[in-house]
């Protein structure tokens, strides 16, 4: 990756080795509401799957306030094991029924991309720019430094994390 100093030279970024007592990677899904110039993020304890997903969804559409003009909010997404599983749809299709039938709530429609191609999902610019903006050259950040740098780029809340119960796996 690359990254410019306050200086405009470049900096050489080298990959640095993770401590072994923390996880490597840090997972999060987002939402990126422009008419509203908001980001909406939740981080994730392990990995992305469809349960986390759908809590996800409820979250967002209990968030999206219908005062507030939104009526639905679409969802553009890869085609993610995690977005495109039968748990997903089957909860997606539960939520806009009966959002249908009580007259209020926010639907979610989800707009899937084509395979391979990131560069049409409207969020990803926003990932990159995130990305350059909280690198550190000299060191590896810890995943709670990550995590509140990223919500300091994207000007949004740092959210208790999305997890599962130990009796689901």
């Amino acid at each position: 990756m690359a990254a410019w100093s306050a200086e405009g030279k470049p900096l050489r970024l080298v990959e640095l080795a993770v401590p072994a007592d923390e996880p490597k990677a840090l997972a999060c899904y987002g939402l990126w509401l422009p008419a509203h110039d908001q980001t909406w993020l939740r981080f994730v304890d392990g990995r992305p799957v469809s349960a986390l997903t759908t809590q996800f969804l409820g979250w967002c559409a209990a968030e999206a306030a219908p005062e507030d003009g939104m009526r639905t909010l679409v969802l553009i997404w890869d085609n993610a094991s995690w977005h495109t599983s039968r748990t997903v749809r089957a909860w997606l299709r539960a939520h806009n029924q009966a959002v249908q039938r009580a007259g209020a709530g926010v639907k979610l429609v989800p707009c899937p991309l084509p395979s391979k191609s990131p560069w049409l999902n409207p969020i990803e610019p926003k990932w990159q720019y995130a990305k350059r903006c909280i690198v550190e050259p000299e060191r590896s950040l810890s995943l709670a430094e990550v995590e509140e740098r990223v919500c300091q780029v994207l000007d949004c809340p740092q959210l208790d994390h999305l997890s599962l119960s130990n009796d689901v796996t």
